[in-house]
């Protein structure tokens, strides 16, 4: 099997420490790992969150490899959320802004959603049947 699942998201910030509060304010909590930079600042920051303690990282854009977007855009990692309607409201509330908007896909409830944050990185949230489908499953055994 060449995918065996998501392991580490990275994102990146021109302000790791601003970032870094507005994701805990975000999702409730801390981050678990600080490595700072030459200058003593946050150079990278890391959350364990979710069902499966999936990392967020963050990165000073100064580490960017060299040619990366500058802005939002490219592919979307979607995040399973139990309340996708609430999720984006409080996103919106806490100075993110519309990227997609909240967008049905066919009729199983299969629904997306994404904005930017306000360091330029798109985060997609979602509810996904399938998500909690495997998750149920894994429970149960």
């Amino acid at each position: 099997m060449s995918l065996r699942g998501f392991a580490t998201l990275n994102i990146w910030a021109d302000d790791v420490a601003a970032a870094t509060a507005w994701y805990a304010d975000f999702l409730g909590v801390e981050a678990y790992f600080m490595r700072p930079g030459p200058d003593g600042r946050p150079a990278y920051t890391e959350f364990r969150i979710g069902d499966y303690q999936a990392e967020l990282g963050i990165i000073d854009r100064r580490y960017a490899p060299a040619g990366a977007a500058a802005g939002p855009g490219g592919a979307i990692m979607h995040w399973c959320v139990d309340d996708l309607h609430a999720t984006v409201e409080r996103l919106l509330a806490l100075g993110a802004t519309q990227y997609q908007p909240i967008t049905p896909h066919g009729d199983e409830g299969f629904i997306t959603a994404a904005v930017v944050d306000p360091f330029g990185n798109v985060l997609g949230v979602m509810k996904n049947p399938h998500y909690l489908d495997v998750l149920a499953s894994l429970k149960a055994t």
